[in-house]
C-alpha cells in the first residue's frame, strides 16, 4: 500500500474525533493532577487513560482505541452577566471507536479538564455587592480594598463526555460533543462548597468549530520516535477558534458560611443567574487538537487496547 493510500485510510478511520473541541470546553479555573512526561510524539498525551478497562478491552476490530488531547492558550467565558478571560486549558480523554459508527469517551480518573486559574473580575465586591441585605452589606464592608475580595474559579468535570458527532471535528458549525461541568467559586466568605452548576444539574457545553483547522499527520514508533514506518500515527488539527452559545447556566449554590442561602441569592442576583440558553457563551482561541492511535489496529486483534497501553507506557520518561 503506498503512502498516499495509507494516509487516506488512516484519516478516514480516525478523523471523526480529531477536532474534538473538548479543549474548547475548559473554562475558568485551575485544577491539579499527576501527569506523566512522555517522549516524542506522545508528549502531549500526558493523561490518556490507556489503562482504563474500556480502553484495554478494545480488540482493534469491533473497537478501536485512541488518545485525544485538545488545548487552547486562552479565550473567554460569559455566564449570565459575568465575563471571565480564560488561561491555558488542557482536555484529554480516551476514545473507543466502535464498528457501528458510534464512539465511547473514556475520561481520565481525575477528570478530563485541567485549566489555568482565573480571577473573577471585581472579586467578591463585583459578584454580590452592593446589597440591601444587612448580612451581605456587612461582608461587603469588610472586603473593600482587601485581599479577601479575590475570587478564583475552577472548572470541574462532573461526568464523562457524551453525544459525539463523528464528523463535526473537521467541519464548522456542528456540535462536536457534550461535556458536563460545574464551576467552583473560591473565596473565604464563600466557603468550600460554592458552585455554579452541580453534579445533578451541570453546565453542559457543546463546542463547535468556527473555522476549519489546519490538518497535519506524523508517523512514529511505539516509544514516540518519529518514523515513516512506525506503527503509530498522530493527526493534528490546529488553529481553530471554537465556540458554544447554546448552554444554560444554573444558579450558584452552597455559597456562604451558614447564611441560609443569602450569599447564593446575592451572587445570583448580581451575576444574572440562572441564565437561559442563548445568554451565555464560551470561546477558545487557537485550539490545538491531536489524536494518536495504531496505524493498522486490525493487525493486532484482539489486543489493540493492550498494545496501545504498552506503547504509551514505553514512552514515559
Amino acid at each position: 500500500m503506498n503512502r498516499f493510500s495509507r494516509r487516506t485510510r488512516i484519516a478516514a478511520t480516525t478523523v471523526t474525533v480529531l477536532g474534538t473541541a473538548l479543549g474548547s470546553l475548559a473554562a475558568m479555573g485551575t485544577a491539579t493532577a499527576a501527569t506523566a512526561q512522555l517522549n516524542g510524539e506522545w508528549a502531549p498525551f500526558t493523561r490518556c487513560p490507556v489503562s482504563a478497562p474500556a480502553m484495554l478491552a478494545a480488540d482493534g476490530l469491533a473497537q478501536t482505541p485512541q488518545c485525544v488531547v485538545s488545548t487552547s492558550a486562552g479565550g473567554s467565558i460569559k455566564l449570565g452577566n459575568t465575563t471571565v478571560t480564560t488561561g491555558r486549558t488542557d482536555l484529554q480523554m480516551g476514545v473507543v471507536q466502535n464498528s457501528d459508527g458510534t464512539s465511547t469517551v473514556v475520561a481520565p480518573s481525575a477528570g478530563a479538564i485541567i485549566a489555568d486559574s482565573a480571577t473573577v473580575p471585581g472579586g467578591l465586591l463585583g459578584l454580590m455587592c452592593p446589597s440591601n441585605v444587612p448580612a451581605i452589606t456587612a461582608i461587603c464592608e469588610q472586603i473593600t480594598n482587601s485581599s479577601l475580595n479575590k475570587i478564583t474559579a475552577t472548572v470541574e468535570s462532573v461526568g464523562a463526555p457524551t453525544d459525539f458527532n463523528q464528523t463535526a471535528g473537521i467541519v464548522t458549525g456542528e456540535q462536536i460533543v457534550a461535556i458536563p461541568v460545574r464551576i467552583h467559586l473560591q473565596n473565604p466568605f464563600l466557603g468550600s462548597n460554592c458552585y455554579i452548576g452541580t453534579k445533578s444539574s451541570p453546565i453542559v457545553l457543546r463546542p463547535k468549530n468556527l473555522n476549519y483547522p489546519e490538518f497535519g499527520m506524523t508517523f512514529f514508533k511505539g516509544d514516540g520516535t518519529l518514523a515513516d514506518d512506525g506503527d503509530m500515527s498522530r493527526i493534528n488539527l490546529t488553529g481553530a477558534t471554537q465556540n458554544d452559545s447554546t448552554f444554560a447556566v444554573p444558579g450558584a449554590s452552597g455559597c456562604g458560611l451558614g447564611l441560609f442561602g443569602l450569599i447564593d441569592a446575592a451572587v445570583n442576583l448580581k451575576t444574572g443567574l440562572p441564565s437561559a440558553a442563548g445568554k451565555n457563551s464560551i470561546t477558545l482561541n487557537d485550539t490545538q487538537t491531536s489524536l494518536a492511535g495504531l496505524n493498522a489496529p486490525g493487525t493486532v486483534v484482539p489486543d489493540a487496547g493492550k498494545v496501545l497501553a504498552r506503547n504509551w507506557n514505553s514512552a514515559v520518561k
